[in-house]
């Protein structure tokens, strides 16, 4: 790879910004396409593809065989509320190797005892959210029932483009929560993003049963392209 390349690479790795290196096998001719560019690229077929299976591998392009490097940042999952669900999701999450994190200002729930290993933040969602830096590659989970406290989390998360949003509640409370971000500026495609109720429809009943749910749903929304969802649903 040349310097130029490799210096590209790092500043968008950097910044957590996905970005792909295209490599003819034939003569090792390289271009780097950044996530911007994917969906103007000849290749944006193969590109997006395998960028949401966060996968590098060989591809067959206008009689080419082109290795496609994927350089994609770690996922992230930010858990607000200190739940027993919570106790089941976090390690599962950490088990696919996501960066996960639990917030819940109520330090009787957000305890080490509880949840060893996992990095936790006790304050409220405006003081533990913005040091986060949330972004696109985050997938964000609201389950404490509490509205002082999931409410700002959805609002910022929202705000920073995560990749899936997720609300613990039924669907008549799911309801009342609409009401209530509305009310906050959320817009109508704002809660259309709102995984709710949270975690595919497995029957799940046990706080185990209900992570492995969520993490299924968090898998198919990172992995799956939205027509292949669509397919698997119907």
């Amino acid at each position: 790879m040349k310097l130029e390349t490799l210096q590209a690479v790092n500043v968008e790795r950097a910044a957590r910004r996905p970005v792909i290196v295209i490599t003819d096998t034939a003569n090792g001719e390289q271009r780097l396409v950044k996530a911007k560019d994917i969906a103007t690229d000849p290749l944006r077929g193969e590109l997006s593809k395998q960028l949401r299976m966060g996968k590098s591998g060989m591809i067959e392009a206008g009689g080419k065989k082109l290795f496609l490097n994927v350089y994609a940042p770690t996922a992230r999952l930010v858990i607000v509320g200190a739940v027993h669900i919570s106790q089941a999701l976090a390690p599962l999450a950490r088990s696919l190797d996501y960066d996960v994190t639990v917030v819940d200002p109520r330090t009787a729930f957000a305890s080490p005892e509880r949840f060893p290993d996992v990095p936790l933040i006790a304050e409220w969602p405006d003081v533990a959210l913005p040091p986060l830096n949330v972004d696109h590659y985050t997938a964000f989970v609201a389950v404490t029932h509490d509205p002082k406290i999931d409410d700002p989390a959805l609002l910022h998360a929202f705000a920073r483009d995560c990749f899936y949003i997720g609300a613990l509640g039924s669907r008549k409370t799911h309801a009342k929560r609409a009401e209530r971000l509305k009310a906050q500026g959320a817009s109508d495609a704002d809660i259309a993003r709102i995984h709710a109720p949270i975690g595919l429809n497995i029957g799940a009943v046990s706080p185990s049963e209900i992570a492995v749910s969520i993490m299924a749903e968090i898998t198919a929304e990172l992995r799956l392209s939205k027509e292949t969802a669509k397919e698997q649903a119907a």
